[in-house]
């Protein structure tokens, strides 16, 4: 999965999280979209995975 395919499986769960959790704002949502790369990184640290290994995963979620 590229980047923009992440990007836009994002876009749908953001959209399924606010409409489930009403009190979340587009701030919140867009907060996560900037630690995406982080969360990737400490993610790798702690399970010895390679990136790619990882967003893989987060597809077949």
């Amino acid at each position: 999965m590229n980047k923009e395919q992440l990007e836009g499986k994002w876009n749908q769960v953001k959209g399924e999280f606010k409409q489930k959790y009403g009190n979340l704002t587009d701030d919140d949502t867009t907060f996560a979209e900037g630690k995406f790369d982080e969360m990737l990184g400490r993610l790798q640290e702690k399970t010895g995975k390679r990136k790619e290994e990882i967003k893989k995963e987060i597809e077949t979620w």
